[in-house]
């Protein structure tokens, strides 16, 4: 039986780019009585949970994870827990403490909000970022955890706490290690701006891609629909509770390949890379291992890179503001505080 069908559920993060498509996931296909969604608004929007503004289903409450009294108001009647929220890679260089806040110290009082409500699943989601770089590819959930920012490290500390809640006290966790996703909704402004949609914002601009070194370092890249798809999995799977699970496409892209991909879609025919010196904190190599999560869960990611790009790319250039406008909110070096 389902543990979805008919369940109230929380998502911290749910206005965010992943968190509102998870939202809109459980509301569509998985058939839930409600969704709370507990988020700052710091990265997320109301903008992006707009196409649900109807649904009676949906509740979103302005609040922060690591105060306790939002978290436990919030998780108040909740049955399942998906914990998204967090403030992202580049913003643990400028601002480590409050990343840390949110990241970690956030996921421990999640945490203990829901023990003390006695939900029946929480998933705890964390990152790619835990492992730094590959130390060998494809990488497993035993690959060793040696992140490279303050971020990676708080997402570690959220998953030791969800782990110490599932071996103290017995709760049903799972920890969810999603790699790099990308989608409608990705950010491409400020401290929270990611590779692809800030290329894309370029190339629609008749500008080369901004790479940081030499372009050779390379990730693993899961549509978002595919990621949502396969937290729903995490949440309903009787096999996982206590696991860690990878989450990904299984497939490697350089960052150079990906700025003429991206170029290509666009019809760009200028020059398609600006190099610049390499960012501080640049995980090398990400390759998943998703076996697991493939036999536990029966996922497979659907969307192939190409067909998700050309979606993408489509929809920013359907969007209200132009790629001009878009440009101006873009921080070249996010990582350095504005």
């Amino acid at each position: 039986m389902s543990t979805l069908r008919g369940a109230r559920v929380l998502v911290t993060g749910g206005a965010g780019f992943i968190g509102s498509h998870l939202v809109t996931t459980l509301l569509q296909d998985a058939g839930v009585a409600r969704v709370v969604v507990l988020d700052s608004l710091a990265t997320g929007s109301r903008e992006n949970l707009a196409h649900l503004a109807d649904d009676p289903r949906l509740d979103l409450w302005v609040g922060d994870v690591a105060d306790p009294a939002d978290a436990a108001a919030a998780v108040a009647g909740a049955e399942v827990v998906l914990h998204l929220a967090c403030l992202g890679v580049r913003h643990s260089l400028h601002d480590p403490v409050e990343n840390h806040r949110v990241n970690a110290s956030g996921s421990l009082t999640m945490l203990q909000a829901a023990l003390h409500e006695g939900v029946g699943r929480f998933v705890h989601v964390s990152s790619s970022e835990v492992y730094g770089t590959a130390q060998y590819a494809p990488m497993d959930e035993g690959h060793p955890t040696c992140p490279e920012t303050v971020y990676g490290a708080g997402k570690l500390a959220g998953e030791a706490y969800a782990r110490a809640h599932f071996r103290t006290y017995g709760m049903p966790v799972v920890v969810a290690r999603p790699f790099n996703t990308y989608g409608p909704r990705s950010h491409f402004e400020g401290d929270s701006g990611e590779v692809i949609p800030r290329t894309i914002v370029r190339a629609l601009c008749d500008l080369p891609a901004l790479v940081f070194g030499d372009g050779e370092q390379s990730r693993d890249f899961t549509h978002v629909s595919d990621t949502a798809a396969g937290l729903v999995a995490l949440a309903e799977s009787p096999d996982v509770v206590g696991r860690t699970v990878n989450l990904g496409s299984g497939s490697e892209v350089t960052v150079n390949e990906l700025a003429d991909l991206v170029h290509g879609l666009v019809g760009h025919d200028g020059p398609v890379a600006e190099h610049l010196e390499a960012r501080p904190g640049d995980v090398r190599r990400l390759l998943v291992d998703d076996a697991l999560m493939r036999t536990l869960c029966d996922w497979r990611p659907r969307v192939d890179l190409r067909t998700g790009l050309a979606d993408l790319v489509d929809w920013f250039a359907a969007q209200d503001r132009t790629p001009r406008e878009m440009l101006q909110r873009i921080d070249d070096r996010n990582w350095v505080a504005s």
